[in-house]
């Protein structure tokens, strides 16, 4: 919180939103929130910033999975992240790129879902959409509620965040049900 209102808020922003797409833990909600908060005029910009930041991340995370992925292995499975490994493998057999853009959107790790996509060898051009539609979605969703509903939403964003991504997961997941038949 405190580097959102650091001089150089802007490169840490950019910073946190690169390296959380392959392997930081803190997500960049906790910079964008207040920087939005504090300037409601820079919102947008912000937000397109932090999309931009996290798909090139999300691309650094792709060459991970696609280069050095016995090198990753054991982090993985040290930091608690190898079940959802396996999962984010399942979901590409099942979904392809939707399941990109459901994590890019969720609270599901988007690191993950990167590093599987590059040991799957998914196609670059539907990667990158998915992470473009699914991070920009839920960057902009942050800064348009921070923007509109200021402090008190940022409250509320903190305490509601993570379930609505699970409510976006639901959605999508029944959408693919239905359509699917």
């Amino acid at each position: 919180m405190g580097w959102s209102r650091h001089r150089h808020a802007v490169r840490w922003l950019v910073l946190v939103s690169f390296t959380e797409s392959s392997f930081f833990v803190v997500p960049p909600d906790v910079m964008l929130a207040p920087m939005a908060l504090a300037s409601p005029s820079r919102a947008w910009h912000y937000a397109m910033l932090t999309t931009v930041a996290s798909v090139l991340g999300g691309l650094l995370g792709y060459g991970i999975g696609a280069l050095a992925f016995s090198l990753v292995t054991p982090l993985l499975q040290q930091g608690d992240y190898w079940d959802s490994y396996l999962k984010a493998r399942l979901w590409f057999e099942e979904w392809g790129g939707w399941a990109v853009l459901l994590a890019g959107f969720s609270p599901i790790p988007y690191k993950v879902f990167t590093i599987a996509a590059g040991v799957a060898v998914m196609p670059l051009a539907p990667f990158i959409m998915a992470s473009l539609v699914g991070r920009g979605a839920r960057f902009f969703l942050v800064a348009a509620l921070m923007r509109w509903g200021g402090a008190r939403m940022e409250a509320g964003l903190r305490k509601y965040v993570d379930l609505m991504g699970w409510i976006a997961v639901l959605i999508a997941f029944a959408g693919y049900l239905l359509l699917s038949r």
